[in-house]
């Protein structure tokens, strides 16, 4: 008995553990909320539109229509997953990364720039995402190495700031019949994405390319550089304590503006496997920064900080996301999943609160069980 509580206790002190438990305890309840708000909206159709949401392109009984759907679910997680490796990254180095939006934007602009005015192949398309980017999240990190500019403050003015510029320069490759640019397809085919047969495993869906692959593969490589190298220790080091950084000889102002680059590097290369896919073209009059950069805050949290925990819990949010569409429209509105996807989001905020509960109440237990042993 004696051994089988310690393996349990062992189990449950698992940071590992503990962040799965507490991040599917955040699902079940913003489920469960959600569920209660369709209630209150229509308590007619509440059942079938929260399953509708959870099902997303399960929703079709044809193999063959639930695997093109499921593409295209995957090719928005793959650009979402991107994102939210931008904000893990910065914050495992002390930094909060919410300029992923603006990065994103920056990204998406560099890369149709490139392919539809230039003319150039995809992979020059999608190194120009990922430099210009870099630059944009650069110039954050060197506001907070010289200036100590808060990097939150410096990160929201160049979102929008990315936004404007992005429109103005996208005007020059806009399709003259409606606001959006030129659609890859016919603007430029060698800046699409290859597919290498991947979109033959997806009824044949022409989006899904290997921009999936590069994703996963980046966060492989993300996880690798934190924790397995030296420079990555180097960057944690000078997040966690910049002063006893630069105490050891660290170069904590390089390591500051380096962060920064490689999390705008990594929000640029998502908006360039999103937008070369094909899937979408660029609006050149929104007033608005789009959804994918801030949605990547919430699915580095869920994901419980961990790049490999960011692959799955990218694929959730955009899996609940894109099932808001199946949703009956004469009951509710489109934007019923991003609020239950909202709900899920702000609960994230408290999975460190249940780690840490959880861990005071196994301290608690296992100081009555001495208390009892010490007894006897």
């Amino acid at each position: 008995m004696n051994n089988e509580s310690k393996k349990k206790e062992s189990i449950l002190r698992n940071n590992a553990v503990q962040t799965i438990i507490a991040s599917l305890l955040c699902i079940v309840i913003g489920l469960l909320i959600g569920y209660l708000v369709l209630l209150i909206i229509n308590p007619a159709g509440a059942a079938g539109a929260i399953t509708a949401i959870i099902k997303n392109y399960f929703y079709y009984p044809s193999q063959k229509a639930m695997m093109k759907y499921m593409g295209t679910t995957l090719v928005k997680a793959s650009a979402l997953l991107m994102c939210s490796l931008s904000v893990l990254f910065a914050y495992k180095v002390g930094l909060f990364n919410i300029g992923a939006a603006g990065q994103y934007v920056v990204g998406a602009g560099a890369s149709l720039y490139f392919a539809l005015k230039l003319g150039m192949p995809w992979y020059v398309c999608m190194i120009a995402a990922i430099v210009i980017a870099a630059l944009v999240g650069g110039i954050s990190g060197a506001l907070k190495a010289y200036f100590n500019v808060n990097e939150v403050i410096s990160c929201i003015m160049l979102n929008w700031i990315s936004l404007y510029v992005v429109n103005m320069i996208l005007t020059q490759v806009k399709s003259e019949s409606t606001p959006y640019t030129v659609d890859l397809s016919s603007g430029n085919k060698s800046a699409l994405l290859p597919n290498c047969g991947l979109d033959e495993i997806f009824s044949g869906n022409k989006f899904v390319s290997i921009g999936l692959i590069i994703s996963v593969v980046m966060a492989i490589v993300v996880w690798v550089l934190l924790e397995k190298t030296k420079f990555g220790f180097e960057l944690r080091a000078t997040g966690m304590n910049k002063n006893a950084a630069k105490y050891c000889g660290m170069k904590e102002k390089r390591n500051t503006i380096v962060t920064m680059m490689i999390a705008g590097g990594l929000a640029g290369l998502g908006a360039a496997v999103f937008y070369l896919s094909g899937i979408e073209t660029w609006m050149v009059q929104q007033t608005t920064v789009p959804g994918m950069g801030f949605n990547g805050i919430a699915a580095a949290f869920l994901g419980g900080l961990h790049p490999i925990g960011a692959i799955f819990s990218s694929y959730f949010i955009q899996h609940i996301t894109s099932g808001g569409s199946y949703v009956d429209k004469t009951m509710y509105c489109a934007q019923i999943s991003d609020l239950i996807s909202a709900f899920i989001i702000y609960l994230c905020g408290f999975v460190f609160f249940f780690k840490l509960w959880l861990n005071r109440y196994l301290d608690k237990r296992d100081e009555k069980k001495a208390a009892k042993g010490g007894e006897k």
